[in-house]
């Protein structure tokens, strides 16, 4: 998905995190110094001097300031603002002048003061929907948006993001985020429509299709649930992760026949070596009719992590999935560092017996498969093996 120029929070990705200020004024970067020999700025003599001092000083700054790092603070970029506003001042009805004030702002991340100064250039001048002067209104109103979305203001957000459409109809990541404060606004028809459009454009794009599928079924989660979800995808994607297991744990309790809220919560929390919220999550999501057995296998997991410890588990899991793929090698070496992290883990010792056995290591299969048997005793199969090794056959 393409993004506006920002200075990260899904995609996304949206399942996605989109690059956009998350501030209405431009974010105070580290800015390289003007050079010592930048002569102060002098009023221009009259608006057509002004326009042209202020399109050099924009030329300087973006010669001397690293790409990428445009920012109103930066001396030659404020120089440029003011001559710019200087010309707009000598010609308040000169539609390039104020084209060139706003492109500045724009280009620093000035949102506010580009906001302004773009309305400004359709007073005079009627944007057309898709023009250049049009798309690039529409990424500040982006940046407004989603400035205004990471302030927990939804009103602003939605209005931001409904303008920027206005100016742009095919901008992806308006389309997307407008969605988006629908969805979370409780307005779930217009939240789909808002998905078919931007998947219309990004057919291909998952993290869309899975929030067509939330908007079709949020009517049985309701407002708050929905609102928790897709804030905490957010957190994921941004990499908060113990935000976004709270908030996922919210939406699951909020509405508790929201089966994509527990998987997340559960995935969260395994990723997180939460092994207590990692059950009771896979327990929620397999109690339900639309659990998967994906679901069911990370409820064994869950169960067995609240005995033995998420890591020895893992490893454990790994280690077979090895062994089933024939890597007889790899698979002793994840079945003893799961043993190494719980000696009491009596089904990794069986395993490791298991594959020492078959490499016709007798002593060592013996070692693991008395392991297994001293944890377990009703372990009929390591009993029965661990006579064979001792034997040596």
């Amino acid at each position: 998905m393409s993004a506006f120029k920002f200075t990260p929070i899904l995609t996304a990705a949206l399942l996605w995190v989109p690059v956009a200020a998350a501030q209405a004024t431009a974010p105070a970067t580290p800015t390289a110094p003007a050079p010592a020999t930048t002569p102060a700025v002098t009023p221009a003599p009259d608006a057509a001097a002004a326009a042209t001092q202020a399109r050099t000083l924009a030329e300087q700054a973006r010669a001397t300031y690293p790409k990428g790092s445009a920012n109103i603070d930066q001396t030659l970029w404020k120089q440029a603002a003011a001559a710019a506003e200087s010309a707009v001042a000598a010609a308040p009805q000169n539609v390039e002048y104020l084209r060139l004030r706003a492109q500045i702002y724009t280009e620093v991340g000035f949102w506010r003061q580009a906001e302004r100064a773009w309305n400004a250039v359709f007073v005079r001048q009627t944007p057309t929907p898709g023009s250049e002067d049009a798309k690039t209104a529409a990424t500040v109103q982006y940046n407004l948006g989603y400035a205004a979305y990471t302030l927990n203001q939804p009103s602003a957000a939605t209005a931001a993001f409904r303008t920027c459409l206005e100016y742009d109809p095919q901008s992806l990541l308006c389309l997307t985020w407008s969605a988006r404060t629908q969805l979370e606004g409780g307005n779930y028809a217009q939240a789909a429509q808002l998905y078919d459009r931007a998947l219309a454009l990004a057919p291909a794009d998952k993290t869309l299709t899975y929030f067509r599928g939330l908007a079709q079924g949020a009517g049985r989660y309701g407002p708050a649930a929905t609102r928790a979800f897709s804030r905490a995808y957010g957190d994921r994607d941004a990499g908060r992760r113990p935000q976004a297991l709270a908030g996922f744990q919210e939406a699951a309790r909020n509405a508790p026949n929201f089966t994509e809220a527990w998987r997340e919560a559960g995935r969260l929390a395994l990723e997180l070596n939460d092994a207590p919220a990692a059950l009771a999550a896979f327990q929620g999501a397999a109690a339900l009719p639309g659990a998967s057995a994906a679901d069911k296998y990370n409820l064994s997991l869950a169960q067995e992590a609240s005995q033995f410890g998420i890591g020895p588990v893992q490893a454990f899991r790994a280690a077979y999935a090895k062994y089933a793929a024939g890597d007889k090698t790899g698979a002793g070496t994840g079945f003893l560092a799961a043993t190494t992290q719980n000696p009491q883990y009596a089904k990794a010792w069986a395993w490791l017996g298991r594959v020492r056995y078959e490499a016709k290591d007798y002593p060592g299969a013996a070692e693991a498969y008395g392991k297994a048997v001293a944890l377990d005793p009703n372990d009929k199969t390591s009993a029965y093996y661990l006579r064979l090794a001792q034997a040596g056959k």
